[in-house]
């Protein structure tokens, strides 16, 4: 490990524990679109989708700007600069990851999300104009087959379905906002200030893209209204997006893009053990349909293939940080 990461092993074990958090993030997203769907029904998926993500940073936004130590007259261009990147690829990823969830289990979502671990290190081959190594075309392989397991291809057909289709593509957002946060160029940026850049621009694409899609322009205001869903909203908000993503944008700089990628695969295997138990406390508590999920061989094979995969490609050489 090269010797400018110092602070490798507590950062990693940051990084684990903002996974742990992220777990709770996916059933709680399904859970608030079938919330939505019940108070403003005949809205899309992707309305409730956009309007999720645009009213979890907007009050992320609002908590941290009440941080006394945040100091926005100092807020510089690279900060902004960062946060912009950032905001822009995770709204993109998040909507997409949100979307997705409406057509497929959440714990296929998360393990599917995990494509980045893939994509980072093909990315970093195209950059230097080198042919990728055969160990990270055969962990490409494996993630297309882990893919196509978990959609259950052998009795439909070899197809991606909408959800599993629309977390991939999400990951490759999220593969550019892992990127983007590690650049050397925005070493020394404040984390709050550019997180707050980031959070406004996530809010501020997400909430015109709600209003096009709204049926009403009320059903912004009525969808996630109900007490269930503001509870929520409310969890999703101060745990699953002000803490971790302030933990993650402080500290995955302080490891390589690629092992932070492996650290990340933790997520799916967190959120399969709270899907076995978390949805059905909630359908119970909000009367949505909405069942644990069960231990199929669909989700231990594909899921098993996609996370060897990623492991694999962790066990080569770190590549070096831009």
């Amino acid at each position: 490990m090269p010797l400018n990461y110092p602070n490798r092993r507590q950062a990693s074990q940051v990084l684990v524990a903002c996974c742990a958090v992220w777990a709770f993030s996916f059933p709680a997203m399904k859970s608030l679109a079938l919330l939505g769907n019940r108070t403003a029904p005949g809205n899309s998926s992707f309305f409730f989708a956009a309007l999720c993500v645009a009213e979890r940073f907007t009050f992320a936004s609002v908590l941290l700007l009440c941080l006394p130590w945040l100091k926005l007259s100092r807020l510089t261009r690279g900060e902004i600069k960062q946060g912009l990147g950032l905001g822009v690829f995770g709204a993109a990823g998040l909507i997409l990851q949100m979307d997705g969830m409406a057509y497929t289990h959440a714990s296929t979502a998360a393990f599917l999300t995990q494509g980045y671990c893939v994509w980072i290190p093909l990315w970093f081959a195209f950059r230097n104009r080198r042919m990728p190594r055969w160990t990270t075309l055969g962990a490409t392989g494996l993630v297309l087959v882990g893919a196509a397991i978990l959609n259950d291809v052998g009795s439909g057909g070899l197809r991606l379905g909408r959800g599993e289709f629309e977390n991939l593509l999400g990951s490759v957002f999220f593969a550019a906002q892992i990127l983007w946060l590690e650049r050397r160029e925005f070493t020394g940026n404040h984390v709050g200030r550019f997180s707050l850049v980031m959070f406004l621009t996530m809010a501020g694409l997400c909430l015109p893209l709600a209003l096009v899609l709204a049926n009403d322009p009320r059903a912004v205001l009525h969808a996630y209204s109900s007490p269930p869903a503001l509870v929520l909203m409310g969890g999703l908000t101060v745990f699953c997006t002000l803490l971790t993503f302030l933990l993650a944008n402080r500290w995955q700089p302080e490891v390589p893009a690629t092992e932070a990628g492996l650290l990340y695969c933790t997520e799916p295997v967190f959120t399969f053990g709270v899907t076995l138990f978390l949805p059905g406390l909630i359908a119970r508590w909000t009367g949505i349909n909405y069942a644990n999920e069960m231990l199929t061989w669909n989700l231990l094979t594909g899921g098993g293939l996609i996370l060897a995969a990623n492991v694999w490609m962790q066990l080569q050489p770190a590549a070096p940080p831009e």
